[in-house]
């Protein structure tokens, strides 16, 4: 492990959370070089057990959160417990005095009372819904809109996605969010009040991705598309031997290659000629998609998986195999990437895990394991 001094070396963040957000702000913050304390109720929270789980119980997607922490645990409602959580933030010298919690609405450890034991305290909580009402990723993205258009375009009913999106970005919103407020308090000696709801994470990033845009200047909702990609080219193909390829041309550059490689040239152009569009234009390539998939889908049905890959190796396409996360496991994907190390996590056993995507000055940070509940209680 690197002995470079890392970003936010010299910082101490107190992290009172459970499930996604609030512990992935809480590992990002120490991939960069922060100590970060979780604190947890005697116990455990509500996601010290949370699945995917080992075969004797214990949490993998608990230690994957918290690896790098410092684990400490105490009683929430005794006075010598909510004592002890604020001791830890607000008398930890120049670096500490920072909270991070999707845990609020308690009194005793509200900004107003911690700023009056320190002035430049810093907290950041995490909301559900910006009302203050209790929500989570697959509630917030329910009401939303993405279930109705997510799924097979012969569907009726809605699909939730599978990824925690609005979790994902919501934890490093809150980490860029603590950064910036720590900057601030660099330069001015002011702390900081941040809240940071679920909710408004999803309206901004769809706002700015255009999805509550079309609504409001008289399109009308985005409709679905199943597997094609809206807006340009892009769409999945079955090959001969059952094999799956998602096929994207998103310039022309990508639309010549992969219509050579398809040997589609003449059809393509009758099709181009006959409807007066023209497929160097990517709005002429997605209205028009219906009847061009076809003849590129005949071809992957000729053709083998390991042939189309060699095809699509000397194209520009963008292109990838469908895989299962099993297959990008046995891939030996891990092993080749900078990105993971091997990690001997106590009570689970030794794998590889990803640090900080960012590399600065061409390294990945990496944290050490996920700690015992409560093994850092009275460090």
């Amino acid at each position: 492990m690197s002995t470079n001094p890392r970003p936010l070396d010299g910082l101490r963040i107190v992290e009172v959370s459970s499930f996604v957000a609030s512990p992935l702000c809480g590992l990002t913050l120490s991939q960069l070089g922060a100590e970060v304390i979780r604190v947890d109720p005697i116990g455990g929270a509500a996601d010290t057990n949370r699945w995917p789980v080992t075969a004797d119980g214990r949490s993998i997607y608990w230690t994957g959160l918290n690896r790098g922490k410092k684990s400490v645990t105490a009683d929430f409602r005794a006075p010598e417990g909510q004592k002890l959580i604020q001791d830890l933030v607000t008398e930890s010298g120049p670096g500490g005095g920072i909270l991070v919690t999707n845990a609020g609405g308690r009194e005793w450890m509200s900004h107003a009372t911690l700023s009056a034991k320190r002035p430049d305290v810093i907290t950041l909580e995490l909301l559900g819904r910006a009302d203050g009402t209790p929500g989570v990723d697959y509630t917030v993205n329910a009401a939303l809109g993405f279930p109705a258009i997510t799924g097979p375009t012969d569907y009726a009913g809605v699909v939730n996605h599978v990824l925690p999106a609005w979790d994902v970005a919501c934890g490093l919103y809150a980490a860029l969010a603590v950064t910036a407020a720590v900057r601030r308090r660099d330069r001015t000696g002011q702390g900081a009040q941040i809240t940071l709801p679920l909710e408004d994470t999803a309206l901004a990033i769809a706002g700015t991705l255009g999805y509550l845009t079309e609504p409001q200047l008289g399109n009308g909702a985005r409709p679905a598309t199943g597997n094609d990609v809206y807006g340009t080219y892009g769409t999945d193909f079955v090959t001969a031997d059952g094999g799956r390829f998602m096929i994207v041309a998103l310039t022309p550059r990508h639309w010549r290659d992969l219509v050579a490689m398809t040997g589609t040239g003449d059809a393509v152009a009758a099709v181009e000629k006959a409807l007066g569009a023209d497929f160097t234009r990517e709005a002429d390539r997605y209205t028009h998609r219906g009847v061009v998939t076809p003849l590129f889908a005949a071809w992957f049905a000729r053709h083998t998986t390991a042939e189309v890959e060699e095809a699509l190796s000397a194209r520009s396409v963008l292109s990838a195999r469908y895989r299962t996360f099993d297959e990008v496991v046995e891939s030996g994907a891990l092993e080749r990437n900078p990105l993971f190390t091997e990690l001997d996590q106590p009570g689970i056993g030794r794998y590889l895990v990803a640090g900080l995507p960012a590399a600065f000055d061409g390294e990945h940070y990496f944290t050490g394991p996920a700690p015992e509940l409560g093994s850092s209680t009275g460090f």
